[in-house]
């Protein structure tokens, strides 16, 4: 049986991608409520998507352009949803 895999929809910004590979990395989620991303505070996580931005950049970027956008990005995010009630 042939198997084939869902494309992923191209990424149109250098945010978009970073976003991308710290989702994959595990080191950002999604608020199932209201779709805000979240730092998850994770070291490891972190350390894989920036190992991975310098591995793989988009093309026509360098690794550490790429690990910049990475670090840029992370930094904008929050540990928490600003939609959802605090505890």
């Amino acid at each position: 049986m042939l198997m084939t895999r869902e494309r992923t929809p191209p990424i149109r910004t250098l945010r978009g991608w970073a976003i991308q590979v710290l989702q994959e990395a595990g080191a950002i989620r999604e608020c199932e409520e209201h779709g805000w991303m979240q730092d998850r505070a994770d070291p490891h996580a972190r350390e894989r998507a920036f190992d991975n931005a310098r591995r793989d950049p988009p093309a026509g970027v360098s690794p550490d352009a790429a690990a910049a956008e990475v670090r840029d990005v992370l930094n904008s995010i929050g540990d928490t949803c600003p939609k959802c009630p605090a505890d």
